[in-house]
């Protein structure tokens, strides 16, 4: 199913941020400048039999121009079962909303995530709801900075 992007308008642009995991999906979206990211929401697939659905809702919702999705490498920077399912998921974004879709290597993000919550002593229970949202802001922020150079 193809979609336009919605009635952008133009003089500003988001970036969506996604953490692809297998059971739940973080999502962090950009300021309108690109500067900063920010943690949004956890889909659950779960409980989502569409995820595509709630991501359409957003895409709108934030008037998203371009998407960054985590690409998870095994430490020797070889690509394994789940990062293929997260190209494969990139391609199927590209091809949904027809706008730019990058990968960006997203090693080591929910175990640094992971231990800024525990040293922040956020329980266990709350960073089981925030860890994904968190890991999705920060593949955002690292492909942000980046880009700045």
């Amino acid at each position: 199913m193809m979609h336009s992007i919605f009635d952008i308008d133009n003089s500003s642009s988001r970036i969506l941020g996604l953490d692809l995991g297998e059971r739940r999906i973080g999502v962090a979206v950009s300021d309108l400048l690109g500067w900063t990211a920010q943690g949004v929401t956890t889909i659950d697939r779960k409980k989502t039999s569409d995820w595509m659905s709630e991501l359409d809702r957003l895409m709108k919702e934030y008037q998203v121009t371009s998407i960054v999705v985590g690409l998870p490498k095994n430490m020797n920077g070889t690509i394994g079962p789940r990062g293929e399912a997260c190209i494969q998921a990139a391609e199927e974004l590209r091809e949904r909303y027809q706008i730019p879709v990058d990968l960006w290597d997203e090693r080591l993000s929910t175990s640094a995530v992971e231990k800024t919550l525990i040293s922040a002593d956020v329980s266990r229970k709350k960073r089981k709801q925030v860890v994904d949202q968190a890991a999705a802001t920060w593949i955002l922020q690292g492909y942000m900075d980046a880009k700045r150079g």
